[in-house]
């Protein structure tokens, strides 16, 4: 097992099936830009031998399907009951919630049992206006349809101080009406926002969030996994919700994660640009595919960040969210 000077090793994998999203969220890409297909991406086939690889070379004990947006990738219905078929502890998917409908046929039939769901307000005006596509009433179906099934749900949310903080309490009520976890996200000093006066601008941290929603409830901090990226608070007789505190409360030294990208490309950090293309090793004999890529990993876990998060030029959604 390859293990840094912190403990740290591999156990969660973000698999970005495309780079290609519907949505052009206003903190994730500019002027309403939408992510396209990446040159070069892998087949479902190639991802999957990946998967099998990094499970066997790295101890990967979990997948998480990402993009861009999974449910947009011709690979979704191929690759999903093909990961759920191999040796890990969970498999599960974060989507936008706006193709759940079309694609929950295939949800249900995986058994897949947890899926995360980005969802930054409850006001259908103001819901285009935040991701520049899509409409509130179909994502909220597909809340409906996914509950039905019994697939257990988080949604996500990036408070953002122009585009939605009067939404902090509302859509946490939400949650807790419909026993969701909510998970806020405290916004990333990535891509084009990259130490920019509008970061400083719109970021809002988790003193501010516990803030308002103390004005309402009383909350205290609750148990979280060794190397969850949450901080859990429980809310007695209503809910548990999470805050993803990049940079209030960094979890960088914990970090278990790597992102495959679309491309081929690992990522051992968010904080970094260094990638290492893996396509190559795909098509070794597996003896030679292991060695490589076991000095892939050593690498890759070399990129991570000490203790906190230094912010980056890369679009957090083509890596895999």
């Amino acid at each position: 097992m390859i293990v840094d000077s912190l403990g740290r090793r591999f156990r969660n994998l973000r698999l970005s099936l495309t780079a290609a999203c519907n949505y052009a969220c206003e903190y994730c890409v500019p002027d309403g830009k939408r992510l396209q297909t990446a040159a070069h991406e892998l087949s479902a086939a190639e991802m999957l031998r990946a998967v099998e690889l990094l499970i066997e070379a790295a101890g990967i004990e979990k997948v998480r399907i990402t993009g861009g947006e999974p449910l947009l990738s011709p690979k979704f219905d191929e690759l999903l009951p093909e990961l759920m078929g191999l040796p890990l502890t969970d498999v599960a998917i974060t989507t936008n919630g706006q193709l759940v409908a079309r694609k929950i046929d295939t949800i249900v039939r995986s058994g897949v049992k947890r899926i995360n769901l980005s969802l930054d307000t409850l006001d259908a005006e103001r819901f285009p206006v935040i991701a520049k596509s899509g409409d509130l009433e179909t994502v909220l179906h597909g809340i409906d349809l996914l509950q039905e099934a019994g697939v257990r749900l988080k949604v996500n949310m990036v408070p953002v101080r122009s585009l939605n903080a009067d939404q902090l309490v509302p859509l946490l009520e939400f949650c807790f009406e419909r026993g969701i976890e909510l998970r806020y996200i405290e916004l990333m000093n990535m891509g084009y926002l990259r130490s920019s006066n509008r970061y400083v601008h719109e970021f809002i941290g988790m003193e501010e969030i516990l803030h308002a929603i103390g004005e309402r409830y009383e909350y205290a901090r609750t148990d979280a996994p060794y190397d969850s990226t949450a901080v859990r608070f429980e809310v007695p007789g209503e809910g548990v919700f999470g805050i993803i505190a990049n940079e209030s409360e960094p979890f960088c030294s914990s970090c278990t994660r790597l992102r495959l990208a679309s491309n081929g490309h690992l990522y051992g950090c968010l904080s970094n640009t260094s990638s290492h293309a893996i396509a190559p090793i795909l098509s070794m004999s597996q003896h030679l595919a292991l060695a490589a890529l076991q000095r892939v990993m050593v690498a890759a876990l070399g990129d991570k960040q000490d203790l906190a998060f230094h912010g980056e030029t890369t679009v957090m959604k083509f890596i895999g969210g």
